[in-house]
């Protein structure tokens, strides 16, 4: 999955994550997110997305770049993410500007997260539709379709703010 289905800027090492809500065949090593457990994949399938979260994630992802706060600039070390918690320490680790950022928006780091992980999959589960090739990887007993209608609401929006983001030399 391409990095420009994350809304959020800060998020895109987190990329990979929302597979393991979805594929099912990969192998552990091929899939780190795998590691996370049970309960933490739930917490992301069943995060329902809604306005107030969505304003809320592109107001830290604009914010963010105004402040020069790069995705790539961060390193994830899969090796130590066993849970979201992990996931979310390491990516408030990685530029001091992080943490207070989200919190400023109202968000936990495992909220945000969530929320942006939420966002992920529904982008995923809403291109596997047209995609027979990603839809061989998505699981619908696991997708929250309330999320995916919510995706393909606001995709011409998320569209609209990848490409500012792509232009402006962000992902």
């Amino acid at each position: 999955m391409k990095p420009r289905y994350i809304l959020a800027a800060l998020l895109a090492a987190a990329s990979v994550a929302p597979a393991a809500t979805f594929a099912q065949e990969a192998a552990p090593a091929a899939n780190p997110a795998s590691a996370i457990p049970a309960s933490d994949k739930q917490a992301i399938q069943n995060y329902n997305l809604n306005d107030d979260v969505f304003n809320r994630i592109v107001k830290v992802s604009q914010d963010a770049k105004k402040q020069g706060i790069k995705p790539k600039d961060a390193k994830t070390d899969f090796s130590k993410i066993h849970s979201l918690d992990d996931l979310a320490a390491q990516v408030t680790a990685a530029d001091p500007r992080i943490e207070p950022l989200i919190k400023k928006y109202g968000f936990t780091p495992r909220e945000f997260l969530l929320a942006n992980l939420a966002v992920t999959n529904a982008a995923i589960a809403s291109e596997a539709k047209n995609n027979p090739q990603m839809a061989a990887y998505v699981d619908q007993s696991k997708v929250n379709k309330q999320n995916v209608a919510f995706y393909e609401a606001h995709k011409a929006q998320i569209n609209a703010l990848m490409t500012q983001d792509e232009a402006g030399g962000g992902q």
